[in-house]
């Protein structure tokens, strides 16, 4: 008896102790799954600078009620072509901002033919050009637009390093290495006033940053978002020099 009582506890114990191990386990992959999470919600490191320049008086060419802004970049293909996805942001900063946005789109179908790739400026400077083509300074009238926003820049990988191997089996997927590269986004703004024809002043922004992607089974990016920074900056400077005084 003593012995099948010593047996018996043995058993419990050992029951215990898979039940320990079971729940041990199971906090583990909750814990992991939690720092999976947190470290996916971060982002690589970016540092950015923005500087501003004023060729007018603040205040000197207000929007008055039913004026427009519109963001235009360069409509050819090339370097130093800014993204769109670089207008979009601009245009939602913006309009945060109550300030009066006229999508690209909106304007290019209003000056059609004059902002198709074949036609449209090559750069800011073509902007007079633009203006004194027939008809163009009528329809711009038309849609309410007061200043035009020229943008110039680009995102790019200026350097990588690191290797990363992912391979897949059944019942098993995973990567391991560990890689990263370095980004840098350059943008330069001019704020044209429509209406006296003149430069108001020019936002320009630098931002980089480094993304880091460790990864042991599962791939971790820490993404350095340095257009969205860089977006961030220009926005708030156009904002402060389109705004009245």
């Amino acid at each position: 008896r003593p012995q099948g009582v010593g047996l018996g506890a043995q058993q419990r114990r050992g029951g215990g102790g898979r039940l320990i191990m079971r729940i041990a386990t199971g906090m583990r992959a909750v814990v992991l799954t939690v720092v999976l999470a947190g470290v996916a919600g971060l982002g690589g490191c970016v540092s950015s600078k923005v500087e501003q320049f004023r060729s007018a008086p603040r205040g000197a060419a207000p929007l008055v009620t039913g004026d427009t802004v519109v963001i235009l970049n360069r409509r050819q293909h090339g370097d130093r072509q800014a993204e769109d996805s670089f207008n979009r942001c601009l245009e939602n900063k913006l309009a945060s901002q109550q300030l009066p946005v006229t999508p690209q789109a909106d304007l290019v179908d209003a000056l059609f033919p004059w902002l198709e790739p074949r036609t449209a400026p090559l750069s800011a400077r073509a902007l007079p050009k633009l203006l004194d083509q027939p008809g163009v300074a009528d329809r711009i009238r038309a849609a309410r637009v007061r200043y035009m926003i020229w943008i110039d820049g680009e995102s790019e990988t200026v350097d990588s390093s690191g290797s990363l191997s992912c391979a897949a089996a059944p019942g098993f997927a995973g990567c391991i290495g560990f890689g990263m590269w370095d980004k840098a986004s350059d943008y330069e703004a001019e704020v044209w006033d429509l209406q006296s024809r003149q430069l108001v002043g020019k936002v320009s922004a630098r931002a980089t940053g480094t993304t880091y992607i460790p990864a042991l089974i599962i791939p971790i990016p820490l993404v350095a978002r340095t257009e969205a920074a860089a977006c961030n900056g220009v926005a708030e400077q156009l904002a402060d020099l389109i705004r009245p005084g």
